[in-house]
């Protein structure tokens, strides 16, 4: 599969906003985007014609296939998905995305960044229900436990990145930082995912 190895600091500041990619790096003052407000390249602070609709869908498009860390193949997939899907589109999109087992590891806390929590689960420290499961698009269903590894529960990154998660954060997961483990407990809804993007541009755009 193909990987994004290009600064990934350089995506937020093309979004003109903070995309939580760089994991600790990205609550400090050494975050780029708190001196360079603007899109990276030579032009990036030069004045721009004003951005038409089609820009508008692209940008918000490309914003939320970043924070999930997608290419486009897989984040066409999720919404063709959605499509399929009652209810409005645009949110059962978040929904699905909200439900890969790398985003559930990152928000449990056992992680500092989607990134490394796709790390986490390619190396086989992630269990559910139990079981070591090492594909980071797994989507997890109401109920499911996600675990550490007993042998992984001393990685400092797990620790140091626990601290960043207080109990309690997200209605839809329980955490129990003593076991290293979280539940599933259901499919969340809109209105409780920190996402600050507008989907239904999204809609619009793959339905052009």
């Amino acid at each position: 599969m193909a990987v994004y190895h290009d600064a990934v600091c350089k995506l937020c500041r093309r979004e003109r906003q903070k995309l939580f990619l760089k994991g600790t790096k990205c609550y400090t003052e050494k975050c780029p985007l708190e001196k360079k407000n603007y899109p990276p390249g030579q032009h990036g602070t030069s004045r721009r014609t004003k951005i038409s609709e089609y820009g508008i869908q692209l940008r918000e498009k490309q914003k939320v296939k970043r924070i999930y860390g997608l290419l486009e193949r897989q984040f066409k997939n999720y919404f063709q998905k959605a499509l399929k899907q009652k209810g409005r589109t645009g949110e059962n999109l978040i929904k699905l995305l909200e439900r890969r087992l790398d985003n559930v590891v990152y928000r449990l806390g056992f992680a500092p960044s989607r990134k490394a929590a796709r790390q986490l689960v390619r190396h086989r420290h992630i269990l559910v229900d139990g079981n070591i499961v090492d594909i980071p698009s797994y989507l997890l269903k109401p109920g499911q436990v996600v675990s550490i590894k007993e042998k992984s529960k001393t990685l400092d990154i797990i620790h140091n990145s626990l601290k960043r998660v207080k109990e309690g954060t997200y209605p839809w997961l329980q955490i129990d930082k003593a076991t290293l483990s979280g539940t599933f407990l259901h499919i969340p809804e809109r209105a409780d995912i920190p996402l600050n993007a507008n989907e239904q541009l999204i809609v619009e755009l793959y339905s052009k």
